[in-house]
């Protein structure tokens, strides 16, 4: 099934590709592995700020999680490479939270159960889930993901 197909079956429209806010480039492709940048939790096309642990209850996290996942589908997407994944092998989770917050694997399962819903077995892939004191624009989560693609 190709994966567009399978976003519709899911209820899933991926968000407009975000542009870059800083000096880089969304997505780089170089002989079968897509690196996809840090991407921000946009719902309703309203950046998720704030910090776990303080102002913001995990389940507004872990949806902030999914939404860097639906952006990152987005820029594989716009790079012409969404329909050629082979496998999903690393997302990396950042956390904007406080000190005393250490449930930054829970957050990050919502990008990472985003991965396996849509890609299946594909989707399971290495993780990295930090705590970090501040994200870009006051952003709650950033996820950036590493892809095999066909060639």
């Amino acid at each position: 099934m190709m994966i567009d197909e399978r976003l519709a079956e899911m209820g899933l429209v991926l968000p407009e590709a975000a542009a870059p806010v800083a000096s880089y480039v969304p997505v780089v492709h170089h002989r079968g592995i897509a690196h996809v940048s840090g991407q921000l939790p946009f719902l309703n096309k309203t950046l998720v700020t704030g910090r776990l642990g303080d102002d913001l209850p995990l389940e507004d996290g872990i949806m902030a999680a999914r939404a860097c996942g639906l952006m990152i589908l987005s820029q594989l997407r716009e790079a012409g490479l969404l329909e050629r994944v082979e496998r999903v092998l690393k997302l990396g989770a950042f956390v904007a939270s406080t000190p005393n917050f250490t449930e930054q694997p829970k957050v990050a399962n919502g990008a990472s159960e985003l991965m396996f819903e849509v890609f299946g077995e594909k989707g399971r892939h290495a993780r990295a889930a930090v705590g970090v004191s501040a994200l870009p624009l006051g952003a709650a989560v950033e996820v950036d993901a590493v892809f095999a693609v066909s060639q």
